[in-house]
């Protein structure tokens, strides 16, 4: 294998040299004496092998060899420039994308605010947002798919960094009409002998129920199971009982026939944070609105009563 010896400057050298035909032309536009710019393209054929240049001293032109040579170093050095360029328009944001992967209540709570400002900043850069459950945003950013992602696990997997952000709290979800919408609080034994809504085992919000009430002696039987929260509030607005969801489940923008009244005795909190793979650098634009999204998320946790249905009135409106 043919060891690389030579340098850009070679190159550019040789590129002068054939569009000149001339030595002493090339020298004084590379601001080079002539004997210095001999001496590349001598490194230059040496290191190849072959004779690049036919001189005379009336004339230099280009070898078969050298001919070819030169259209294959100007499309390098073309690909070269676009590529710098390329980096460049990266680094000023001119140009990209960043991959975003979230849990779904971050799509309607955090997002919006925070990528209108973005894309209003930086117009070119394109954001995809994969909203998926919390196993599924992990997987995304360990595999690398996603530049980073906002979750509530990840905080125990080693190659995970999880910076947390937004802590929020269950309510019990319910029609208006149910008689314990009026409640400032309910306990779970409360809840007991209420038609009880749940996701199924395999969600993370199961998980964080199913452990905060292993110790807890009453409460409810669960009597319909449904994958994922979306579902589960459907069929609570459609009265068929109460279910145990995240505070910003509840959304705002949902009819009026939903509340969330927070539950106690125990209080089950979950934390969302941001997550990243350990390790990993970020491109430019991708940081930016990561550091965008902490501002926007410790702000929010700074005033809770905006944000998390549990924290004050049911009907609060959207974080931003």
């Amino acid at each position: 294998m043919m060891r690389i010896n030579y340098d850009l400057h070679d190159l550019q050298a040789f590129i002068a040299v054939a569009e000149r035909a001339s030595f002493r032309q090339a020298a004084a536009d590379l601001f080079l004496s002539q004997s210095a710019l001999s001496r590349r393209i001598d490194k230059l054929e040496e290191g190849l092998g072959v004779k690049l240049f036919e001189r005379t001293t009336r004339r230099v032109q280009l070898t078969n060899v050298g001919q070819a040579f030169l259209v294959n170093v100007r499309t390098a050095l073309d690909g070269l420039e676009d590529a710098v360029l390329g980096v460049a328009d990266l680094a000023a944001h001119r140009t990209g994308t960043v991959t975003l992967a979230c849990v779904p209540s971050a799509v309607w709570h955090f997002l919006p605010a925070v990528l209108t400002a973005f894309s209003e900043r930086f117009p070119r850069i394109r954001v995809r947002v994969h909203d998926e459950s919390a196993q599924d945003v992990l997987n995304l950013v360990l595999a690398g798919e996603a530049d980073f992602g906002i979750n509530f696990t990840g905080a125990a997997d080693p190659e995970i960094v999880f910076e947390p952000i937004y802590v929020e709290s269950y309510v019990l979800a319910m029609r208006r009409d149910h008689p314990l919408a009026g409640r400032a609080s309910l306990t779970w034994k409360d809840t007991v002998g209420e038609r009880y809504i749940s996701v199924a085992k395999s969600s993370g919000n199961r998980s964080v129920i199913d452990a905060a009430l292993a110790g807890v002696e009453k409460h409810p039987v669960i009597q319909c199971e449904v994958n994922h929260v979306s579902g589960v509030l459907a069929l609570v607005e459609a009265g068929m009982g109460v279910a145990a969801v995240p505070g910003l489940s509840v959304l705002p923008g949902r009819p009026d026939t939903i509340v969330g009244v927070p539950l106690v005795n125990p209080a089950i909190h979950r934390t969302l944070g941001l997550i990243s793979k350990r390790n990993h650098t970020m491109a430019p634009a991708a940081r930016t609105l990561f550091g965008m999204l902490q501002e926007a998320l410790v702000k929010a946790q700074d005033d809770p009563a905006a944000g998390d249905p549990a924290a004050g009135d049911p009907a609060a409106g959207a974080l931003f």
